[in-house]
């Protein structure tokens, strides 16, 4: 018989039901509930997460390194030589270049990189250029525009 769905069963003996402690004498595991008599053990609450019983903690122990800056840009790049799959005077902006398929997540903005050769005049909106793309769309007699 395979196992479907509508007809798994829980093996027997593989639940065990819980046990609560402190439930009376009569119980056979009240009064002190299984943490003996007095000390640090029996005591509710008293060892703070990550407590080693003195020793110096793992998470204090370890080095600490690394530096995140919260105010870095993510952005998302293409290069010049992709553009070319668009039309001469074409407006190309964040849409056009998700929906082309050259863009996957626009994540902070998008940057275009002066990496390979423009053939088309296009009028080019991004987050940022670099300088060499700036120039080679200019060149082509496209437009640059930057968008927040």
């Amino acid at each position: 018989m395979a196992a479907e769905l509508h007809n798994l069963v829980v093996n027997e003996g593989a639940r065990e039901k819980h046990f609560r402690r402190g439930q009376g004498l009569g119980s056979g595991n009240g009064k002190t509930a299984g943490k003996g008599q007095k000390g640090q053990g029996a005591h509710a609450h008293t060892k703070k997460h990550g407590f080693e019983g003195g020793q110096m903690p793992l998470a204090r122990r370890l080095p600490k390194f690394g530096f995140k800056n919260v105010s870095k840009k993510n952005f998302a790049t293409v290069n010049l030589g992709d553009l070319n799959g668009f039309k001469a005077g074409e407006k190309v902006d964040a849409t056009t270049l998700i929906s082309s398929g050259l863009v996957k997540n626009a994540l902070d903005g998008i940057k275009i990189l002066g990496k390979g050769t423009l053939t088309v005049k296009l009028d080019v909106e991004a987050s940022a250029f670099s300088a060499s793309a700036k120039k080679a769309i200019e060149e082509k007699g496209g437009t640059v525009k930057v968008v927040k």
